[in-house]
């Protein structure tokens, strides 16, 4: 499961070392360490739920104890002022807790919420969203779990997992043919080779160079549009640069294959939730 993985483990800890540090002063003085509650996790605002497994995964790192019950599912459009899940065990795991596993889930709805109105955008078209590494540092499983949450695609993951040649890359090399022909005879044959380019030449050079996908960077769509027709299928076509939501839907009738924007992960608005304990009596006074 997502959750278990290795990666996810690793920063869940991390960040509750960052936060706890040295201890949890003020639940420490407030809180009796024997008191028992319940928590309910609220919406405030219409969202697409992402990272719940995550946020249930905090707390059973600080306590086996915690019993989750979860009303809506991984995916889901979940309407404001709704009860998501509720916790129930020790209040202070809980309140431990708290902070670090909202700010997981927040970061991972809020790119999933921005995700699905971009897939939804482009509905109707072949184009497909893809993410981008842009991604907050030690963050990258979670902010790309949350755009395919979200009905997103994930574009490489890192530097080892595909050929993208980018500007600067075909500076250092000379021109686009060179850089292509290199990737072709240096890369392992398994794997696709895509170049950026900015103009009508640059595409028609790439196409003959052998580039199996080209990022058209920062084209108009009258552009985009024709770059489709030169490249008559011949390769893969794929979107990028500065493109928004008002943007995106012209985009994607240009015919291209992908559309990658960066804003998925780079600057996603966080989704707003609350974690919400229920009030106990005052203890008795003496």
């Amino acid at each position: 499961m997502f959750e278990d993985h290795p990666e996810v483990e690793r920063a869940i800890r991390s960040a509750l070392e960052e936060d706890l540090g040295q201890g949890d002063v003020t639940t420490g003085a407030v809180v009796d360490p024997v008191a028992r509650g319940e928590a309910s996790l609220v919406t405030r605002a219409r969202v697409v739920l992402a990272g719940l497994p995550v946020f249930e995964r905090v707390f059973t790192e600080l306590s086996r104890d915690i019993l989750f019950e979860a009303f809506y599912g991984e995916g889901e459009w979940i309407p404001e002022g709704s009860r998501v899940c509720t916790l129930k065990g020790p209040l202070g795991p809980i309140l431990k807790g708290e902070r670090t596993a909202l700010n997981f889930l927040q970061r991972m709805s809020g790119i999933a919420t921005l995700t699905r109105k971009y897939v939804e955008k482009a509905g109707g078209t072949r184009a497909r969203i893809l993410d981008t590494r842009k991604t907050a540092p030690g963050l990258r499983w979670f902010d790309k779990r949350a755009v395919r949450i979200g009905g997103g695609w994930n574009h490489r993951f890192g530097l080892s997992d595909g050929i993208l040649i980018k500007d600067n890359h075909i500076a250092a090399a000379g021109s686009i043919a060179r850089a292509v022909g290199l990737a072709r005879d240096k890369a392992p044959h398994t794997l696709g080779v895509e170049v950026e380019v900015e103009t009508l030449a640059g595409v028609e050079e790439a196409l003959k160079a052998g580039a199996d996908i080209i990022l058209l960077d920062n084209m108009d769509p009258a552009r985009m549009a024709r770059a489709v027709e030169l490249v008559q299928g011949r390769a893969k076509l794929e979107a990028s640069g500065g493109i928004t939501l008002e943007t995106v839907q012209e985009i994607a009738h240009t015919g291209v294959d992908f559309i990658s924007v960066g804003a998925l992960t780079h600057s996603p608005r966080a989704a707003d939730f609350s974690l919400e304990i229920a009030p106990r009596p005052g203890a008795d006074e003496a």
